[in-house]
Formats: C-alpha cells, structure tokens, sequence
C-alpha cells in the first residue's frame, strides 16, 4: 500500500508543480509585471484563507471522507466575528470562541458520521444548510469590522525592496496560512496520528486489525477541518473587514479541486498538504491571467474544471498502473 501511495502522490504532485511552473513563466513572458515578485506574494496575500481551509480538507480526503459544509463554517466565522466585534466584544474573545464551534461542527459532524454510518456527504451537507443558515439568521447585509485589532493585522505587512524600485508586500495573515500548512505537513508525515489518518483511508477495516482507533482518527479529522474552515474565516475577515452570510459559496469545491489537483485521492489514503498549496497556487495562477485578459471571472471556474478533469484521469491512470505491478 506504501508502495502505491508514493507512486501515485509522486506523479500527481510531479504534474502539478511543473504545470505551475510552466502557467508562471508562460505569464511572465506575455504579460507585463506577471513575473515579478509582486505576482507571488499577491498569491499568497489574495488565498491564504483558501490555503487554510485546503490543509482541513486534505485531512478529510485522506480518511475517504468529504466535508461540504467548510464554506458555511468559514461564511459563519466571519459573520459571527463581525457581529460580536459590532457589539464590542474583544479580538482576544472572538478569534478563540469561533475557532472553537468551527471545531465542535466538525467533531459533531464527524461522531456522527462514524456512530451512524451516515455517507459524510449527507450529513456534511446537513452541516452546509445548518451553518449557511446560521449566517443569516445573524445577518443578511454585509457587516463591516471596525475592530483595532483587526484593522492593524489586516493592514500589517513584511515589505521587501527591491533594486528596480518596487516594494511588493506580505500581509502578516499570510504567516498563519504558512505555519498551519507547515504544521499539518508535520503532523501527517511524523506523528502517529497522521500515520494512523493513512492507514484509515488506505483501508479501515486494515487499520482496525491494527488496533488503530479508527474512531478517533475519522472524528479528528473532521474536527480539524472545522477548526481550519473557521480559521480561514478569521482569515477572510482580516482580508475583506467584513461578514457577510453569502460570501465563498462555492468554495468547498475549490478546497478539494486544489487537493485532487496536489495529487489527492477522493478515495483516500494518497496525498499531501503541500500538494493542496500547489493546487490553491495553480488556482490562484489562473485568477492572475484572467484578470490580466480581462476575461469573465467565471472562466477561472471553466479553467480549472477543466484542469481536474486532467489530473483525475492521471490518478486513475496512475493507481491502474500501480495495481498492475503490485499484482506482477
């Protein structure tokens, strides 16, 4: 089985680098100021909420589950947040408690999911109609964010200079995207809690006769997704100053496409959370050159169908081959 994970996390995350690469230097050759430093960080500036909210999913996948509701506990965090900060509650006081019941949906959601055998796509939807809901139930207009605190760290950035005179910048949110994918990455590769995450998605019914706690393993997963969808709330709010019930509708469909796309497997078991960051970077990619175009935004969306279309048929490709040889 390690055998196969490797094979087919390699060529999938292989693929995915290099199509970034080759989208980046294609851009920077026919548009002007596409290769400079700006281009990069703006990636990371205009996504980090979208990074966070991956790194949950991929943990998610990796078990053989799916969670759709990440885009209603993201849209809940930052209307929440909003709310409260409105009504003169602290920064200090916030952050945590919508981190915590982005967290508690997902361990609900998770205990469920195991205690009842229920599919995760029917009861994560159940959590979407629920947490979507609850946004509106706070506010149906926008509610702008005053708060100081989040003024100052959406404000706050690492500026560079750079000998041709440009000063490109990195917005301090950013750092907390980086470290949760840094932390994630250690978790999956050198804990035994990331190992036993895929032996559950490679094969349950293996990872019981092991005397792995599959339960632990399957409502942990869930319950870090939510707290990643939650952060990536905070995250949004610090990018927009703002919560609005129907913002990122949609955008659980764009943290698993930048997982497949990094070479995760649906069916579980197979990939990594650096491989969702090249996806998001893959998605961010294609925004940059539609702006650059001029074009409908909506074609970012066709894009980047188009380009899961590719990488799942590499992955079936892929575990076809990798089933030949292990039967040889």
């Amino acid at each position: 089985m390690e055998k196969k994970r490797v094979k087919i996390n390699n060529v999938s995350l292989l693929i995915a680098v290099v199509l970034l690469v080759v989208m980046y230097i294609a851009g920077a050759n026919i548009y002007e100021r596409f290769g400079s430093v700006s281009t990069i960080l703006n990636l990371f500036n205009d996504n980090a909420y979208l990074i966070v909210v991956s790194v949950g999913m991929t943990f998610v996948l990796l078990t053989g589950g799916i969670d759709i509701s990440v885009a209603s506990t993201l849209a809940f965090s930052g209307v929440f947040s909003a709310f409260l900060l409105e009504k003169g509650w602290s920064a200090g006081v916030v952050i945590p408690l919508v981190l915590l019941i982005g967290a508690f949906v997902g361990y609900m959601q998770g205990y469920v999911i195991h205690t009842f055998d229920i599919a995760p796509f029917l009861v994560t939807l159940a959590g979407q109609f629920l947490m979507r809901g609850m946004c509106a139930v706070i506010s149906t207009v926008s509610i702008p964010i005053n708060n100081g605190f989040y003024k100052a760290v959406a404000l706050g950035k690492i500026s560079f200079t750079l000998k041709s005179g440009g000063r490109p910048k990195l917005y301090y949110y950013v750092l907390v995207a980086v470290f949760v994918v840094l932390a994630a990455w250690y978790v999956l590769k050198y804990t035994r809690f990331g190992r036993a995450v895929y032996a559950v998605g490679s094969n349950e019914q293996s990872a019981q006769y092991m005397g792995l706690n599959v339960k632990l393993v399957k409502i942990g997963v869930y319950a870090i997704n939510g707290f990643c969808a939650a952060l990536g709330g905070v995250l949004f709010s610090f990018y927009t100053l703002a919560g609005y019930s129907l913002q990122n509708m949609g955008l659980e469909l764009d943290a698993i496409s930048s997982a497949v796309i990094g070479g995760t497997l649906l069916t579980g078991g197979v990939g990594t959370v650096i491989g969702s960051l090249v996806g998001v970077l893959i998605q961010g990619i294609i925004q940059t050159i539609v702006t650059y175009q001029n074009l409908n935004t909506w074609w970012t969306k066709v894009t980047f169908a188009g380009i899961l279309c590719f990488f799942i048929l590499v992955q079936k490709m892929a575990a076809v081959r990798a089933e030949k040889q292990k039967e040889a």
